[in-house]
């Protein structure tokens, strides 16, 4: 069981509050942290600028694609941003907390 942090964005805090439940729910996740940001990117051609939250969410790597699955039935973005970055090495004691805390599918 690989340990990793996923990276979203979402558009305000009720979508941010929805996608945290639904993944702890789900127990694809074991905790999601909430940063507000601001964002300013491409989009259709054109320079965009937008207030959003930012989602630290802690799971495993194999749940990246149910987690997908998820974000694409409930998350308001076209073409929302989910990045994964694998997590190297963490403690003992927070790898048990993720065995217990999330499915292994």
């Amino acid at each position: 069981m690989k340990p990793c942090i996923l990276l979203l964005t979402c558009s305000d805090q009720k979508e941010a509050d929805l996608v945290a439940k639904k993944l702890l729910e789900k127990r694809l996740a074991a905790c999601v942290k909430f940063v507000p940001t601001n964002s300013t990117y491409r989009w259709k051609g054109k320079i965009e600028s937008a207030s959003e939250i930012l989602l630290i969410i802690e799971s495993i790597v194999g749940n990246f694609e149910e987690i997908q699955a998820v974000l694409e039935k409930i998350h308001s973005y076209e073409t929302f941003n989910l990045t994964m970055v694998s997590v190297e090495k963490t403690t003992e004691k927070v790898q048990k907390w993720l065995e217990n805390e999330i499915n292994q599918a």
